[in-house]
């Protein structure tokens, strides 16, 4: 049994590895690994500068038009670190946390799961807020949803269908 707390998400370290199940056979999925961990910043270009400088492989900038963001990806030992920087000052959603972060910071982070459609079902009864009525592409190509940091300790999560 789940320890309370003042959230009504599961506290971060108990979610790697655990696989979440409801009440019916074969209705379950598992949180695999963290995938990212992403910084938004008002300029990539400027931001990516102290990865170059310690010798860390950085992707070519990409435009996620749906997610309103640019993005790049570093390379880490076991995951990856996501600069995103808005594509449009008017309408990007990242534009409300670059308000309150002037020099930015860290946005979200990413973990894989194996049945997207199941944890966001899960996540719904246990009432947890969803950014979107149902997932979108993300940077990778597969399924994202965003849970709301209220319900995540504080944190954007990102739950991404491997």
């Amino acid at each position: 049994m789940l320890k309370k707390t003042s959230v009504r998400f599961w506290p971060l370290n108990l979610l790697i590895s655990k696989r979440f199940n409801s009440n019916k056979a074969n209705d379950s999925f598992q949180i695999l690994r963290l995938n990212h961990i992403a910084i938004a910043n008002k300029s990539i270009d400027s931001a990516r500068k102290i990865f170059d400088s310690l010798g860390m492989p950085v992707s070519t900038k990409h435009k996620q038009p749906d997610h309103g963001v640019n993005t790049v990806f570093i390379d880490c030992a076991n995951t990856k670190i996501e600069l995103i920087d808005p594509i449009d000052e008017c309408k990007s959603p990242i534009l409300n946390f670059l308000t309150k972060n002037k020099n930015g910071g860290l946005h979200h982070i990413c973990f894989e799961v194996d049945n997207l459609d199941m944890a966001i079902s899960m996540l719904r009864a246990k009432g947890v807020q969803l950014l979107s009525e149902k997932p979108r592409i993300g940077a990778h190509g597969k399924p994202v949803i965003f849970c709301h940091p209220k319900d995540c300790s504080g944190v954007l999560i990102e739950l991404e269908q491997v």
